[in-house]
Formats: structure tokens, sequence, C-alpha cells
């Protein structure tokens, strides 16, 4: 079984179709699969056709990433196997989709109050429904401000950059709580990435457990095997399963792919996240 339960579409932050992700699974032999975009679940219904009409054995399983605060760090919890007719669901991404937008609103006249740009004219162009600063970047490398993402972020977007805007997000456990009530299973994601150190992250995931969260990634792409074996025994001494996703967002990255992620440590399937009781084969 190789399944990947965490990649974007361009309904996020990701550049391809849902479709274009169904057929790049299918060619990897991906056995299931979770594109998780950020804040928004429109990209499930297209993956759902794009599975029919290519007649695989595919199995797709509903995904979301939503981005919470937790002691004023941003983290993300996935959502896997819900209702996507879940009205509580509908309702906090509809709320997280209203605060992206006006985020950008304002990074779009900071920007404006530094020249003749429009930020949302090209964003109204784009087939995403939770924009972020990554659109922002690229708007930025478009029109020459900035020489790509990193320098975007690191001297426009992130802490002290003229277009900052802090971000207002959901809490930790209104997420957890929202996907477990709508019949999903609340994931951990990228543990390993937060600028956290070792005692906070160490807290961050015991309270993720505490408000009902089941699962915690323990390979991701790019990560290491050192990482990869101290998050593993993280997950194991909070009673959490093992997840497992790429992070997949475009094809001209080629540090990943679907289904791109190294394999669960020894001794770590027996708590492996298709061992969970809510897992559908």
């Amino acid at each position: 079984m190789k399944i990947d339960l965490h990649c974007h579409s361009h309904y996020s932050d990701g550049k391809h179709s849902p479709g274009f992700l169904v057929q790049l699974a299918i060619e990897n032999r991906v056995s299931h699969l979770a594109i998780t975009d950020h804040d928004c679940i429109a990209g499930i219904s297209e993956a759902v056709i794009e599975v029919e009409k290519s007649k695989s054995a595919l199995k797709l399983i509903s995904g979301v990433e939503i981005s919470c605060d937790w002691e004023g760090s941003e983290i993300h919890v996935l959502g896997l196997w819900f209702d996507p007719r879940d009205r509580h669901i509908g309702e906090l991404l509809s709320l997280q989709q209203d605060k992206r937008r006006r985020r950008v609103l304002k990074m779009h006249e900071l920007l404006q109050s530094q020249g003749d740009y429009d930020l949302m004219a090209y964003l109204n162009t784009l087939p995403c429904h939770a924009l972020s600063r990554s659109h922002v970047a690229d708007y930025l490398v478009d029109q020459g401000i900035c020489k790509n993402r990193q320098k975007a972020f690191k001297t426009q977007l992130g802490n002290g950059g003229c277009l900052h805007v802090e971000a207002h997000w959901c809490s930790l456990e209104q997420a957890i709580t929202t996907i477990t009530n709508g019949g999903g299973i609340a994931v951990l994601a990228h543990p390993g990435r937060y600028p956290l150190g070792k005692h906070r992250l160490q807290s961050l995931v015991a309270e993720f457990a505490s408000y009902g969260g089941e699962a915690m990634e323990v390979s991701y792409g790019n990560i290491d095997p050192k990482t990869r074996r101290q998050l593993a025994d993280l997950a194991a001494s909070n009673s959490l399963y093992a997840s497992i996703g790429s992070d997949f967002h475009d094809a001209a990255a080629h540090w990943t792919t679907i289904g791109k992620a190294p394999p669960l440590e020894n001794g770590t399937h027996k708590n492996a996240i298709w061992a969970h009781p809510g897992w559908q084969s």
C-alpha cells in the first residue's frame, strides 16, 4: 500500500488542478490519496470525477489542512475521512477563507500606497478559494518587486516587512473538534517544521492529543531520518497514529512528488494511520 495523505491543488497554494494530482497519483501507483488544500475542500468533487473517469482503483480520502493559532504560533491540522457535507466544517472553512481574503486585502492596500499596483486584480484571476501569502509573493515576483518567493517573504511579507499583516486563525481546539465532530481524523501536520524547540513541540503534541487529535505526520517530503525517528517516538508516546504525506504543491519542485515520502520507521506500522478504526480500505 502506497499512500499520500497531504498534497495541494490550485484551489489553495498548489500549482495544479485536482485532476492533475489524481493522474499523477495513478502514474506513481499511489493506492490512497487525500488532497488537503488549505482551509478549502473545493477540489474534492473534481478529484472524484477524475477517478471515476480513469476507472482507477485509487482510493480518494476527503482532506483539508486547517490553519490554527497555538500560543501565538501558526500550526496546521489536517482533517481526513470527514464528511465534506458537514455543516460545521463548511462554516469553519468559510470563516477561514474570509479571514484570508481580508488579510490579503490589507496587503493590497499597503502595496497600493507604494505605487500603481493592483494585487487584487491579479488574485481574482486565480482559481484559488484560500488566498495566501504565497500568492502575494508570486505577484511581487511577477511585478519585479522581489527576485523570488524567498525574498518576498523575507523582505515584504514576514515580520517587519512592508506588507506584513498578522493572521488571526481559529484555535487548535476548534479545528480538532470540528474535524472530529464531522466524522474525521485530526492529524498534526509536519510537526518537525515548526520553529518551536524540543520542549514546546512536546507541549504542542500533548495538547493536540488532549483535544482529541488522533494522529500526526511522522514522514513527509524532505524530512531527514533523525527527525523521522524522533517524530515516530513522539507520536507513540502520545498514543497518536502515524501519518504520511508528500506535501506536494508543484511538479516543478523536484524534491517531492505525489506519493514520495520516506516509509514509516520499523515498528511504527502497528500504530500507522491505516490501523485507525475509522480507516476505510
